[in-house]
């Protein structure tokens, strides 16, 4: 039995019962309008592009360390000697050296590099975000557009490395040691204390770290105070999600394919789905009540008047007969007045 057509449907009656569903459906709507997807398959991409100059660095970096402790690249060089034999070996301890004689070019190279990688990213993140929050901002020159990037770039660096710092004091066993450097005595139970916290202490800083990304990165920024629920709920999703993650990663590595594909293609899902998370939120904040801009309605155009004009085809033969019958009555009824009047 079909519903009338003057009803509302499923969907309108579960949102107009249910106003965390409409704005789930709210905020999905505002996802797909403003191409999510495409921006968040964007995003992955400039983020494993970054990855490689951030390698370079990385590389660079351990040369110069290596390079100011003799000592140390001596006992690694040995210990490869010791565990790798034949030719690999001497490979391994010949790219040792090379790496840590061009450190300098290879900084630079990776460096500036990984700047340009990293204005890419912090672009289309920026812009993704903006999307999400329906700002129509004109663009203003090159020069402050890269220099904003770049400041925000900066800040993202920043934010995230205190998350990772955070989050690896968190861990249960940094935590033991830490506990007992101070001289805190090792106690039962300890163990799962340490392990809630961890878990706490991780969600808190994501959840942080996604409010603040909602509310800040936006080319126009917009009120921490309505990013605080989003970032809430991107948090939530977050940890869920590693947790997945993890539990992928170890499944998959076992096997010759999977360590060599396994961790690239983990890598790349990691990305595009956290890219997604963060836009979703990002929708889900721009569509709350507190945010959502009543449209403006248009006035009505001018009214156009256009009189018809058409042939004139004249009076039908019908038409002809009964103009004349009745012309013929009219005549005959004037002559018997006159007459009367006349007698």
């Amino acid at each position: 039995m079909t519903e009338p057509a003057d009803e509302p449907g499923r969907l309108d009656r579960l949102r107009a019962r249910y106003h965390w569903f409409d704005h789930m459906v709210r905020a999905g709507q505002r996802y797909q309008n403003v191409k999510g997807d495409f921006y968040a398959a964007g995003i992955t991409y400039f983020t494993i592009f970054a990855l490689f100059p951030l390698l370079m660095v990385g590389f660079a970096a351990g040369g110069f360390v290596l390079a100011s402790r003799p000592d140390v690249l001596a006992d690694i060089e040995s210990r490869i000697k010791t565990t790798v034999s034949g030719d690999f070996g001497q490979q391994l301890i010949g790219l040792i050296d090379s790496a840590v004689q061009s450190r300098t070019s290879v900084g630079v190279i990776g460096l500036a590099t990984a700047a340009w990688a990293g204005l890419g990213w912090i672009a289309n993140l920026r812009e993704a975000l903006s999307q999400m929050w329906e700002q129509r901002v004109d663009p203003p020159n090159f020069v402050r557009t890269k220099l904003s990037d770049l400041l925000a770039l900066l800040s993202v660096f920043v934010a995230i490395v205190l998350t990772i710092a955070l989050t690896a004091l968190a861990d249960p066993s940094l935590m033991t040691k830490v506990l007992e450097w101070i001289g805190v005595p090792h106690a039962d139970g300890l163990g799962g204390v340490l392990r809630a916290v961890s878990l706490v202490m991780s969600w808190a800083v994501s959840w942080l770290l996604f409010s603040w990304m909602i509310a800040r990165l936006p080319r126009e920024s917009v009120s921490f105070r309505s990013s605080v629920r989003a970032g809430l709920m991107a948090a939530v999703a977050f940890e869920i999600f590693k947790l997945v993650g993890s539990i992928y990663l170890r499944s998959v590595v076992h096997g010759p394919a999977g360590a060599t594909f396994g961790p690239v293609l983990g890598l790349m899902v990691f990305a595009y789905i956290t890219a997604r998370l963060i836009l979703f939120a990002t929708a889900w904040a721009a569509t709350s009540h507190d945010n959502l801009v009543p449209e403006p309605v248009p006035a009505p155009g001018p009214a156009v008047i256009s009189p018809r004009v058409g042939p004139d085809d004249g009076l039908s033969a019908r038409q002809t007969v009964a103009a004349m019958a009745v012309g013929a009555v009219g005549a005959l009824g004037l002559s018997r007045l006159w007459r009367r009047r006349r007698e």
